[in-house]
């Protein structure tokens, strides 16, 4: 079997990688911008530098995916969020390009990384959500807006094109400790005292009040994902680990003596404040997913493709904790150790 993975030196591209690189009779393609070092697990794969949504990208995937029996789709921005025409010329311009490459060269299935951030809020807080819920998004997100109009477009291609197989996976937050440099650049900026974290205690934290959040590690997003490929079923199939995570759980492992609940209004005002000053990179509307974002049924993972995540989630926050104090990263463009600025052989 030969595997197309878009963003493949990314936080889920390496670990499918990770995962699919002891199997047998499987051929890897990787794709993505800047290539990574050639090291484990980026060894042993064939690799492609392109922009997915650069000028003559469909024509270059086209000739990229000839005799490819899956395409993976992971290739995503979340910064820069001060340029939002960026971002969207990825995510937006980038997904469609992928997925028309796929069409022209008769790949036939494709496997698109949404998010549990492309479902409509639920009224119920509590309430887990089956992949049956609508794929509006929260609107004052873009992040959350992008992910539901790739599924809106992705809608239209299942009718058009029926000879294509499109898997959607839609995963919690997406954690491993090589990602903590990356998630440090993307949602804490510089003014974080990161060597600080987990090492001293904290006081009672002010923290939103009634947040709950579902994380996955990479690893166990990839077990599920290689399962796909290799059982090609369609529709869509949430991916999260266990428990659902709460203010509770953020407090125990940033190592803090208990959290103060806090009106969500007072700290949006506050993010929103301290956004306009550059003082951190993350856009209000992130907290306004995070709010929103209903808690996923992940039954249909279990029963179809007999997935089960080998991490708790509770494990899974302090491992990136500890892999953003400790900066950690390895030899790749989007994961590589905070202070280092590029891999060997990108740009």
């Amino acid at each position: 079997m030969r595997i197309a993975i878009t963003g493949a030196s990314g936080n889920v591209g390496t670990a499918l990688l990770r995962r699919l690189e002891s199997v047998e009779d499987t051929d890897l393609l990787g794709i993505c911008r800047r290539l990574p070092e050639p090291v484990a697990p980026y060894d042993g794969v064939h690799w492609a530098s392109l922009d997915v949504a650069g000028p003559g990208a469909v024509e270059r995937l086209t000739d990229v995916l000839q005799d490819v029996d899956a395409v993976v789709h992971t290739a995503w921005l979340i910064q820069p969020a001060r340029d939002p025409q960026e971002m969207a010329r990825v995510n937006l311009t980038g997904s469609r390009n992928v997925v028309r490459a796929a069409l022209a060269a008769g790949v036939p299935h494709l496997v698109h990384l949404s998010s549990v951030g492309a479902y409509a809020t639920h009224p119920a807080d509590d309430a887990r959500v089956q992949e049956s819920w609508p794929t509006t998004g929260i609107p004052s997100s873009q992040y959350s807006r992008e992910k539901a109009e790739i599924e809106g477009f992705l809608d239209e291609v299942e009718a058009e094109h029926p000879e294509l197989i499109v898997t959607r996976v839609r995963p919690g937050l997406v954690f491993q400790r090589d990602a903590g440099s990356e998630i440090a650049r993307y949602f804490l900026g510089p003014f974080v005292p990161t060597r600080l974290l987990r090492r001293v205690p904290l006081p009672t934290l002010p923290l939103p009040r009634g947040v709950r959040f579902q994380v996955v590690h990479a690893d166990d997003l990839a077990d599920a994902l290689a399962r796909i490929v290799q059982r090609v079923p369609g529709g869509a199939f949430n991916v999260a680990d266990e428990p659902v995570l709460s203010n509770r759980d953020l407090a125990r492992a940033l190592n803090a003596g208990g959290f103060l609940p806090t009106s969500r209004r007072l700290v949006r005002a506050a993010a929103d404040l301290t956004y306009r000053a550059h003082v951190h990179p993350v856009q209000p509307g992130w907290l306004d997913l995070g709010y929103g974002a209903p808690r996923m049924d992940t039954g249909r993972a279990r029963r179809e493709l007999g997935w089960e995540p080998a991490h708790n989630a509770r494990d899974v926050l302090v491992e990136l904790l500890d892999g953003i104090r400790d900066h950690a990263g390895n030899p790749s463009g989007a994961l590589r150790s905070r202070g280092v600025l590029f891999s060997r052989t990108g740009t």
